[in-house]
């Protein structure tokens, strides 16, 4: 996918807005981290590896008016969503390079400093990705249809993407590949985003309604079942995009492995187990309304959280950038660490 969601140009931050897709392909330009964090919180910007790294050229935004600023905005962009433990990861790793810049004796502006560690950031992410990709793509068959949920691909990361990075991988091995993907309510996440990045990349994919996995399952003979992951807690216990417990319940039933694709930084090992996870809850409006519109009768209350934890049990394997991680999790994880 040669469109990247994510660019640095001329001092400035540019986001593919994926508020618009697939009605229109159109970057916000953003100069501040307080315009970043604005876009986190409005979904422009969405995936915990995309919004891990435009949190991190935020925090160099800010850094234009010193280290002060800079912290400041550290603290505003953690505030953005509080599921994806990415974008804490990423702020750390800008907190550390903005606490070492402090105790060095350079002439050298901070901007610079700390656009160094961003661009890092952001390329480590493809690297990343492509090795989840290669690790991957050797469980499916050479011929093989993937069941996915919500976006977890070129959209949702630096450029190449964690889940649907196996599908890409799989096909540049020469596989046979075929995407089913859910519709992912209430957003639409997987009708906008994922449908639409697949089909630009010419893949086999076919849209379905989120009520439509189980008997899609059983009719077009689902191989796996992979998803992105928000948040691993040391356990395995998952967050990822509402819906995807309900997946790992079907592929259960049907006897179809299921896989979480998510790179070792998604591992918080200071969460315990999936009922420590934060859950981010959404505005009712996105489940009162659709595109504007009001959808659903005038005073009734509306439940939106973002995302659910699936449990550890329900997992077949866990596809990492040094390996694929298999039960027990909680030691096998951990190893991967060290």
């Amino acid at each position: 996918m040669n469109l990247q969601p994510i660019e640095w140009r001329d001092d400035k931050l540019f986001l593919l807005d994926q508020r618009l897709l697939p009605e229109a392909v159109s970057f916000l330009e953003c100069r501040t981290a307080e315009e970043t964090a604005l876009a986190i919180e409005s979904l422009a910007v969405r995936g915990a590896p995309a919004i891990g790294i435009a949190a991190a050229y935020g925090v160099v935004l800010a850094s234009v008016q010193g280290a002060t600023a800079a912290s400041r905005a550290i603290c505003r962009l953690s505030g953005t969503r509080p599921t994806a433990v990415n974008l804490f990861w990423a702020l750390r790793r800008m907190e550390t390079a903005l606490n070492l810049f402090s105790s060095m004796n350079t002439e050298s502006p901070l901007s610079s400093f700390l656009l160094e560690e961003a661009v890092a950031i952001h390329r480590e992410d493809i690297e990343i990705n492509r090795a989840i990709g290669r690790h991957g793509q050797s469980l499916l068959p050479e011929s093989s249809t993937i069941l996915t949920h919500c976006n977890a691909g070129a959209l949702a990361t630096g450029g190449y993407g964690t889940a649907l990075g196996i599908v890409r991988a799989a096909r540049e091995a020469g596989k046979n590949i075929r995407v089913i993907a859910d519709e992912t309510r209430p957003v639409l996440q997987g009708a906008r985003l994922t449908a639409w990045e697949l089909n630009r990349d010419g893949f086999d994919v076919t849209l379905i309604c989120d009520s439509m996995a189980g008997p899609a399952m059983a009719k077009f003979e689902v191989d796996a079942v992979i998803t992105g992951a928000d948040r691993v807690a040391a356990n395995g216990d998952t967050a990822n995009k509402i819906g995807t417990c309900s997946l790992a319940v079907l592929a259960a039933f049907h006897g179809i492995p299921f896989y979480i694709a998510a790179p070792i930084s998604t591992l918080d090992l200071s969460t315990a187990r999936g009922e420590d996870i934060p859950i981010e809850e959404r505005p009712a409006a996105e489940v009162l309304a659709f595109q504007g519109k009001r959808s659903a009768p005038e005073g009734i209350k509306a439940w939106n959280p973002a995302f659910d934890v699936t449990p550890s049990r329900l997992i077949t394997a866990f596809v990492t950038e040094r390996g694929v991680v298999r039960p027990p999790f909680g030691e096998n994880l951990r190893r991967m660490l060290v």
